[in-house]
C-alpha cells in the first residue's frame, strides 16, 4: 500500500511531509505534491508531518478521493522529485480549510 497525497494539499504545500521521507518519493507541483506509489515505502512517517491532514493510506482512501490515487501516480511521473522542504506559498494559511480545490490544481509547470 502506497501513501496518497489529497486535495487538501492544494495551495497548500507545507512540504514538512517531504522533510521525513526516507526514500525521497514525493514529486513537486506547481501547487500540490505527490507520491510516487512505486517508491513509497509505507513507513507513515509523512502522515504525521502534514499540518492540512491531507496524506492517507491507500487503504484509508475516503471515497470521494479515490482519484488522488490515479493522481499521484500520473503527476509523480512527470513533476520533478523534491527532497527538501520549502517556503509553502505565500497564502497557504488562506486556502488551509477550502473545500473542493481539486478545480485548482495545476498539473503543468508553466
Amino acid at each position: 500500500m502506497a501513501y496518497v497525497v489529497t486535495e487538501s494539499c492544494i495551495k497548500c504545500k507545507y512540504m514538512d511531509c517531504v522533510e521525513v521521507c526516507p526514500v525521497d518519493c514525493f514529486y513537486e507541483g506547481p501547487n500540490f505534491l505527490a507520491i510516487n506509489p512505486d517508491e513509497c515505502i509505507d513507513c507513515d512517517l509523512c502522515v504525521l508531518e502534514c499540518p492540512v491532514d491531507a496524506i492517507f493510506c491507500e487503504e484509508d482512501l475516503p471515497n470521494e478521493l479515490k482519484e488522488f490515487l490515479d493522481l499521484n501516480d500520473e503527476l509523480s511521473r512527470k513533476w520533478p522529485n523534491i527532497n527538501s522542504k520549502k517556503t509553502p506559498p505565500a497564502d497557504a494559511q488562506q486556502w488551509e480549510n477550502v473545500p473542493d480545490k481539486l478545480q485548482y490544481l495545476e498539473k503543468d509547470w508553466k
